[in-house]
Order: C-alpha cells, then structure tokens, then sequence
C-alpha cells in the first residue's frame, strides 16, 4: 500500500512537472508572439486601400486589407521581422520590426500610387504618364500628409515656400501666388481643372475664392501640358483638387471632421465632410466655416485686416463602368478688411464683401476601354464684389456672370504616343460695374482649340502642345475718354506651343529643355480702367490700345537621384514683346490723392535659376534645402521690372518616420534692391520656424495633427511684393494648430 502511494506521488509529481513545463512554453510563446495590426491608406488623399497583400517576409504569414484599410496579421514568433505591402495599383512597401516590446503593434501605412517619385514631394498629374512629372520644378503635388503641414490661411500661403513661388499681397486675405517673378491670370488658379471665377489676377486687394482647407491636393503645374487649360506657357497653373462632384463610388462611408487654429490673428476654422455611396450615386457635401481677427506683428496689431469666411458644397453623381455624370453646387461668402491709416490710403481702411455661387456639371465617359475617354465639364459662376468705406458707402461693386465649359478626348498607355489630350473650350463672361468705378460695363468671349502629345523613345521623352485662341472683348459702352483715349470692340487671335525634351542619362540622372511661345490677352481692366481704386491705392489708367502679350521661354534642367541624395538644377530665360505691366508713374491724381499707375506694353526679360536638394544625414535624419532667384528688365533699358521678388529660399533639417514629423527651418530672402522708379527696396530677412505632425489611429478614424510655430524669434520682416509693407511687416510668431479626423 505504501509503494502504491509513494509510486502514485511520483507520478503526480511528474505530472505537475509536465504540466508546469507546458504552462511555461505557453506563456513563453505567447509572449514571444506577436500581433501586427492597422490601417492601409493612399499617401494622395488618405482614402483606405482595400485588398492590398501582406506579408511576414519569409514565414509564409499572410493577410489582406478590408473595405475600410484596416488589417491583422500575426503571430510572428521572431525578434527581428520584415512585413511587404503589396498592391496592384500602389507602390510596394517594405516595413522592418527590431525587438518590439508590444504584442500588438499598431500602424498607420501609406502606399503611393504607382507613378515614378523622384523628388520628396509627389510629383504626379492625377492620370499622367509625363516623364516630366517626375521633376519638381515642373510639378509640384502637395498631398495628404505634406499639404495638411503647411495649410495656411490662403493658397498663396500655403504655397509660399515651394521653390520658385512668392506671394503678392495687400494684407493676410488678399494673397496671390506668384512663379519666377509673374503674377497676375499668367498664374492661373483652377478647381478640379475649371478656371476659379474672382478678380484675385486684376488688382492686390482682391482675394483668392478658394479654401485652402478643403483642398485633397493642390498641384502647381507647368510644361506643355498647362497649354490644355491656358495659353500662357511661361507662367503656370495652381489647381486646387477638391472632387466637388464625385467620379467614383466609394466602398463605404467616408468622413472628416477638421479644426485649425493660429495665435497670430486668433484664427479659428471648422469643417465637417463626408462622402456617402448608395449605388450606383455617390453623394458628397463640405461645409468650412473660418473666422480671424486682426494681424499681430513684432510692431503692433494691423488694424482692419481681420476677415469672416463661409464655404459650402454639395455633389451627387451616377457612376458606373461606362463613366460617370454629375452636379454640384458651391456657395462661397468672404468678408475681409483691406488696412488704411497712411498716405496713399483710405484714412480708415476699406471692408470688402465677396459673394460667389457656382454650379457645374461634369461627365467622363470610357470609350471602348478605359484607355480612351471622353471628359464634358461645364460650369456657371455668380460673383459678386463690393468695397465699402468706413462710413458704409459703397466705393466700388463688380458682378461677373461667367458660363464656361470643356469638352476633351482623352487617350493613354499607347507604345509610342504615351498620352493624348484634345479638346475645345469656352468662356462667356459677363462683367458689370457699380460705386465709384469708371471701367465700362463689358461682356468677353473665348474660344480655344487644344492638343497635347507625350512620345516616349527610349531613353527619350518628348512633350508637344499646341493651344489656339480667338478672344472678343465688347464693351457695352463704346465711346471716347479723354482720359485713355477710344473705348471700343476689340479682338484677340493668339497661338502658343511648348515642347519639352527630356534624356534619360542613366538611372539616377536626366536631363532636359523647354522651349515655348506664350501669349495672354490683355484683361479688362488693363485696357479701360480710368479711375480710383481706394482699395488699392492707387488710381488706374488703363491702354485700350494694348495688343496681346507674347513671348519665348526657355528652359534647362538637371535631376540627380543618388542613394542619399536628390537634387535637381533649373534655369529659365522670358523674352517678352507687350508685356503687359501697370506702373507708379510718379504722378498724384489730387482729387483723390491717390498715385497714379498706368498700364502699358514694354519690351522685357524675366531669367533666372532654381535649385533643391535633399541629404539623408543619418536613419530618418534629413537635410533639405531650395533655393530661387528670378531677374526682370526692361529689354530697352535694362532697368529692373516692378514687383520681382528678391532671391529667396528654404533651409530644413527634420526627423521622419511613418507616423511622426519634427523639423526645424530657416525661412530667408536677400535684400532687393532692384527695384523699378518709385518703387521702394526691401531689406533681406532669415527667420526660423518650427513644425511637427503625428498621425494615428482610433479605431477606424484616422488621426492627422499639426503643431507649427512660425517665426520662432518674433522677427520683423517685411515681403517685397506687400502693397502695405511701407507701414507694417509681416506677421510676428505664430502658433499654428490643424487637426483632423478621417474615417
């Protein structure tokens, strides 16, 4: 009986031993086992990526993305691990794991679309297959991530520190991106391709109508292709993407809540935005609401330069495979204040009340295959402008009716011919005048013809375009000014082209031109203004006797791409005939005591060169910096343009990682000191800034959140091309806060 209970308690003591030992290897496992879960999104708009493969690399464990991006993969028994994200539309991805603590391990992928990267900014036109994309000083893509960083007040600030643009200004509001030294409609700003309808291109004080914060991208564009929308080929195109009428059903329901908040004029904004899919209609409605008080600067608050903003859209499109087609409806409402107080000025500044209504519908249909297409976009613009003085008069109103529309054949992915675009367009505007305005009531008319070619041969890439167009400018009123002389109908018939020639040299290094004739009617106001613009300061004389602008520009690049290395060369000659410029003529008009600027064509050269780099100093470390300079004169003369901006540039050294960004950058212009007669010079600056972005998840939201301080040292500093920067500088330090939440 003993030996019965002795052999029994060994055997229970081995039993316990095993099941210990067993116990042990478990929670040994399972603490050695690891989880990977998160949330597959397109690095271009942040949309979830479904179906897209993932892979442990070389333990045979896979997983795929569901509607709505989300994954889990696991376990993975290993310390060190490699997990590959695949799609057949994106670029692969590559992640490497070193000794992880957690068991699950939460992350946030981007996958970019499979078009060649080969600057740190996306280069790409939405469905191009351009070489010439690839290079920055052609396109530049703000996207996603990158664009919820530097969102600003408007485009232009937005945009201010992309290499080769300044901004013209006339306080925060009014702003106006300007390329290589041209401003003015020979910077065209669209929306999803259409023309954006506002008088921003004809005077300083007259704002942008376009919320930056809505934007998914906005891409600055220049080459042969611009010649699609617009026929001055030596400025560029900045085309804000929004999707205001939907191409495609979504798979679920997208949303987005947003915020943004700055210190320097208690700026405030807030947005909700949402996509909806019933099949086949997709519904889409955005609703921005922002609000600033007025600018603080090192020297004191601008007085009269806060501003009230509205903007709101709706969209519904019926999309199948054949294509799509839909409408939309866009309500923008802008009150800003225009600052005053000084010689020049009105004594109590000017408030201006901008009103615009636009519908559109649009259309694409796949021909045959989705290689060949058909694209049909019209829109109908109401915009309404008016500037009150401080009694509450009005000084001057403007109404524009502008019907405009586009009708493209679209082929792609040929053996030779890569890309084709053709297409006719028109624009019936409608321009009415009230106050104290003396520019004649007046309808304008456009008519265009448009081809565009992209030819690849080997190691060359050739890019052909051709644009022509027939402009009628009909005053209501003819009659003769004594002032400007005869005000009467007038006719436009201009050709432009551009061809861009691009050799790949090997790999890591191309090389390549631009050559382009470039022409632009002259606008309106610069051929019958005749009177005061207090808004503006100034007292405007227009030439109804000016031809169109026309010109030659030319282009020479150099792109390298080393391992921990990019950078990229440009330089560009303008040579101008009737370049088309209002100037201070020295002169007071004394009934107002406004100076007086008179518009004329002048022969002009505008050249100049620009430059970008970008170093991997040590693993996530980097090194950045841009750099351009734009030189104009009179061809005659030699004496320098009015309102080119001085050489200026960017220096940035920043921490990147997938989900977290943290940099600091050295924002610098040298001193102008060419400047035209009457013109004042501007001393250079450097200031420092500071920006940081992280992203992540909570459960199917996804998290994106800036934190930027601008002008760290509080430092005064003042822009050449600010119409006010006589009496104040640009803004002190600013704390930037942007949040958004996307599902």
């Amino acid at each position: 009986m003993k030996f019965f209970l002795k052999l029994n308690c060994v055997k229970n003591r081995h039993f316990l031993l095993a099941i210990l030992l067993l116990l042990n290897n478990s929670l040994f496992s399972q603490s050695d086992s690891i989880f990977i879960s998160g949330r597959i999104l397109n690095a271009e708009n942040s949309e979830p990526i479904a179906n897209a493969a993932i892979e442990v690399v070389g333990k045979k464990i896979y997983s795929t993305s569901k509607n709505d991006g989300t994954f889990r993969i696991g376990p993975v028994n290993s310390e060190n691990f490699r997990i590959k994200i695949t799609h057949l539309a994106f670029q692969e991805k590559l992640i490497d794991f070193k000794s992880p603590k957690e068991d699950e391990l939460k992350i946030v992928v981007y996958l970019f679309p499979k078009t060649i990267n080969l600057s740190p900014v996306i280069v790409s036109d939405r469905k191009s297959t351009e070489l010439v994309d690839q290079f920055q000083q052609y396109n530049t893509k703000l996207s996603s991530k990158e664009l919820h960083q530097k969102l600003g007040q408007t485009i232009a600030a937005t945009l201010k520190n992309e290499t080769g643009v300044a901004v013209r200004s006339m306080g925060p509001a009014p702003s106006r991106p300007v390329f290589r030294g041209l401003g003015q409609d020979r910077v065209m700003i669209t929306e999803d391709g259409m023309k954006s309808i506002d008088l921003s291109a004809t005077s300083p004080d007259h704002a942008v109508t376009i919320e930056p914060f809505s934007a998914e991208r906005i891409e600055v564009l220049r080459g042969p292709k611009i010649l699609t929308q617009t026929s001055t080929t030596i400025g560029g195109i900045v085309n804000v993407v929004n999707e205001e009428i939907p191409d495609q059903v979504h798979n679920q329901l997208h949303f987005l809540l947003g915020g943004y908040y700055e210190t320097a004029n208690k700026g405030l904004l807030g947005t909700i935005k949402s996509e909806i899919p019933i099949r086949p209609f997709e519904i889409k409605f955005d609703l921005n609401r922002r609000q600033t008080s007025d600018l603080h600067t090192p020297v004191g608050i601008l007085k009269n330069s806060s501003s009230k903003n509205f903007t709101g859209s709706f969209g519904l499109s019926f999309v199948k495979d054949l294509g799509f087609i839909g409408s939309g409806f866009k309500t923008y409402e802008l009150n800003y204040g225009i600052p005053g107080g000084f010689i020049g000025a009105h004594p109590f500044g000017v408030n201006i009340d901008i009103k615009k209504r636009q519908f559109g519908v649009s259309s694409k249909i796949n021909l045959n295959d989705f290689d060949n297409s058909l694209l049909f976009d019209f829109r109908n613009n109401y915009y309404r402008h008016k500037e009150f003085e401080h009694s509450g008069l009005i000084g001057s109103e403007f109404r524009i009716i502008t019907n405009s529309g586009r009708l493209v054949y679209s082929h792609q992915n040929g053996d030779l011919l890569k890309e084709l675009e053709a297409g006719v367009s028109f624009e019936i505007r409608d321009f009415d005048i009230g106050g104290y305005v003396f520019t004649p009531p007046t309808k304008s008319y456009n008519l265009s013809a448009f081809i565009y070619n992209d030819f690849h041969l080997g190691r060359i890439n050739l890019d052909a375009a051709l644009r022509m167009s027939y402009d009628v400018v009909d005053p209501k009123v003819k009659k003769v000014s004594r002032r400007i002389g005869e005000i009467n109908h007038r006719e436009f018939f201009n050709i432009s082209a551009s061809v861009s020639f691009i050799y790949k040299v090997s790999d890591i290094v191309f090389v390549g031109s631009n050559i382009s004739r470039s022409t632009r009617v002259p606008t309106i106001e610069e051929l019958f203004s005749e009177g005061p613009h207090l808004a503006a300061y100034s007292y405007e004389v227009g030439n109804p006797y000016l031809n169109s602008e026309r010109g030659w520009g030319l282009e020479f690049f150099v792109y390298h791409k080393f391992e921990k290395l990019d950078f990229n060369l440009n330089a560009f000659y303008n040579y101008l005939n009737s370049y088309i410029i209002p100037r201070n003529t020295g002169k007071v008009n004394y009934q107002t005591f406004l100076p007086i600027y008179a518009t004329s064509g002048v022969n002009a050269a505008i050249y100049g060169f620009e430059g970008s780099a970008k170093i991997k100093l040590i693993d996530k470390f980097y090194f950045q910096t841009s750099f351009s300079q734009a030189i104009g004169e009179f061809r005659d003369t030699k004496k320098p343009l009015p309102q080119i901006p001085p050489v200026k540039g960017l220096n940035q050294i920043f921490y990147e990682s997938e989900k977290f960004i943290a940099g600091i950058s050295n924002e610098w212009a040298l001193r102008q000191n060419r400047v035209d007669e009457f013109e004042e010079p501007t001393a250079g600056y450097a200031i420092l800034n500071f920006y940081s972005q992280y992203i992540f998840t909570l459960g199917k939201f996804v998290s994106n959140v800036s934190l930027n301080i601008d002008n760290l040292l509080n430092q005064e500093y003042r822009n050449h091309l600010s119409r006010i920067k006589s009496i104040y500088p640009e803004s002190g330090r600013n704390l930037r806060l942007i949040f958004k939440l996307m599902m």
